[in-house]
């Protein structure tokens, strides 16, 4: 059964069936697994926009005095554009896991999930001043 609230158990259900929890030990590991499955999210959303900001250029000054009128090369791939959209699809879909996770209601499983996405956020990118506030995204599944 499908719980539609939430709900405080040892027993849940994640993700996929074979993914079921009755007693504490597996229980406890699960939430184990889900903490570290988002300290991991950030960490990789964190290396993701290093990754974006090594790649950028400074713009030009008529570039910042007209961005409406920037050129872009059509058609342009290279290696770090490919490994920037890898590393987002990668993300998305830990974030996307995260986010059905959370979806089986139970409290347990929110808050460990809760806390890796504020433990990873702390290490891993609470402290770099240099990122721009147009590649911050505080939504946990994009």
């Amino acid at each position: 059964m499908m719980h539609m609230t939430f709900y405080w158990s040892k027993q849940v259900t994640l993700l996929i069936d074979s993914w079921r929890t009755n007693s504490w030990l597996s229980y406890s590991l699960s939430l184990l697994a889900c903490f570290i499955v988002s300290v991991f999210y950030q960490y990789l959303e964190s290396y993701r926009i290093r990754l974006k900001l090594l790649s950028c250029r400074k713009p030009s000054p008529s570039e910042i005095e007209v961005p409406l009128l920037r050129s872009k090369v059509a058609g342009k791939w290279t290696a770090v554009k490919f490994a920037e959209s890898l590393f987002f699809g990668v993300n998305s879909a830990i974030g996307y896991l995260l986010m059905l996770a959370v979806m089986s209601f139970n409290g347990g499983v929110f808050v460990a999930i809760v806390l890796g996405l504020a433990f990873g956020y702390l290490a891993f990118r609470s402290d770099d001043e240099d990122f721009s506030v147009s590649f911050e995204n505080p939504c946990a599944c994009a």
